[in-house]
């Protein structure tokens, strides 16, 4: 009888599930926007403050997984378990979650068959000022970056087919870079502005 994903060892999804590198689908960005809608569909989207496709396959030209990567930002008074429980029950499955700062990660198209036609990654956290966001500007602004990106990818691919955490471990410091740059030269724009009013 075959295993749930549940069931199988860290080595048995990562051997299911190998770092696969694609160039760059034209259809990502119709993915995200048709997943966006179920999104919103699905939950409170009052809670809801901001929502963006992330990742590589944000980036035209950018060689990627085969994976869309969405960044949704709630607001404080979200009931964040009601949240995730509505998604679940559409088919997202937890993949993790940290609570200081509050970041949680779900997944959808990874089946004990191997991967979907589609796969999407959901990182959830509070409204904030996420680097993901910077370098996801600063390498389509930068189209010299981007390539050298792409680069360190394929080089990491052979050591790390079946080791996606490594795999991304790997790009961490060339990530850090780049998204510190960006904020400087981009001016800190996804930095939340809080008005406050004070009575006269």
């Amino acid at each position: 009888m075959k295993k749930t994903l549940s069931e199988m060892t860290l080595g048995e999804l990562w051997e299911l599930f190998p770092v696969i590198l694609l160039g760059h689908n034209s259809q990502y960005k119709i993915w995200y926007e048709t997943e966006k809608k179920s999104i919103l569909k699905n939950i409170n989207a009052d809670d809801v403050v901001r929502i963006n496709h992330i990742g590589s396959s944000a980036v035209k030209g950018l060689i990627a997984k085969p994976t869309v990567d969405i960044l949704l930002e709630v607001d404080g008074g979200c009931d964040v378990l009601r949240l995730v429980d509505d998604l679940i029950a559409v088919g997202w499955g937890l993949m993790k979650k940290e609570n200081q700062p509050m970041k949680i990660s779900l997944s959808k198209g990874y089946t004990p068959d191997g991967y979907a036609d589609r796969v999407f990654h959901l990182h959830i956290r509070y409204f904030g000022d996420w680097s993901e966001l910077y370098f996801r500007d600063y390498l389509i602004e930068h189209t010299d970056i981007a390539d050298e990106y792409g680069k360190l990818k394929l080089q990491l691919f052979n050591d790390f087919k079946h080791n996606r955490d490594g795999y991304t471990e790997a790009k961490t410091d060339f990530v850090l870079k780049y998204s510190e740059i960006a904020k400087c030269e981009f001016k800190n724009k996804y930095r939340p502005r809080f008005v406050i009013c004070e009575n006269t």
